[in-house]
């Protein structure tokens, strides 16, 4: 078994992350399950953590710990959006006008890829579980596991990995 070095998890958690948008857009293209503001918001930032954690990976140990840094922002980012998204959003019957639709404005992304980044649904619509568990606490649940990773690497000593 290989060794986890800081750059094989870094890697590990950017497939995760990019595996993570793709299951989401297997549940939207074909079982139909609508995306709300804060799902998207999330998909975004899983793919700002997918490739931030392989530029990280690539970097030699200060830059890799300074960008998993960077990184770990992103994934605090994430966790507030998952939980923002169950305990306010889904509770909610609009969610339109909210920080998550003003930042995938801002990004545009929306307009240049609307298959992945167009939001589809309220927040109350978009409120589905998986195995019983709501979606987003999925999220969370990946979110929290890139930021301990993260971490990990940010307070990572000096030595070559």
């Amino acid at each position: 078994m290989p060794r986890l070095t800081p750059r094989l998890l870094l890697t590990l958690i950017s497939l995760a992350c990019a595996g993570s948008v793709g299951l989401a857009l297997l549940a939207q293209h074909r079982y139909g399950m609508e995306p709300c503001p804060w799902c998207i918001l999330q998909r975004i930032l899983f793919v700002l953590l997918a490739v931030l954690g392989l530029v990280a990976a690539a970097l030699p140990g200060l830059a890799r710990r300074v960008l998993a840094g960077v990184a770990l922002l992103g994934a605090l980012g994430g966790m507030a959006a998952a939980l923002w998204q169950h305990f306010v959003a889904a509770q909610s019957s609009s969610c339109a006008l909210t920080l998550a639709d003003r930042i995938i404005t801002a990004t545009g992304l929306d307009v240049r890829w609307p298959e992945a980044f167009e939001v589809r649904a309220s927040c109350a619509d978009a409120a589905v579980s998986v195995l019983g568990v709501p979606f987003e606490l999925w999220s969370l649940a990946l979110f929290a596991l890139t930021g301990a990773i993260l971490l990990a690497n940010v307070l990572a000593s000096g030595r070559r990995a």
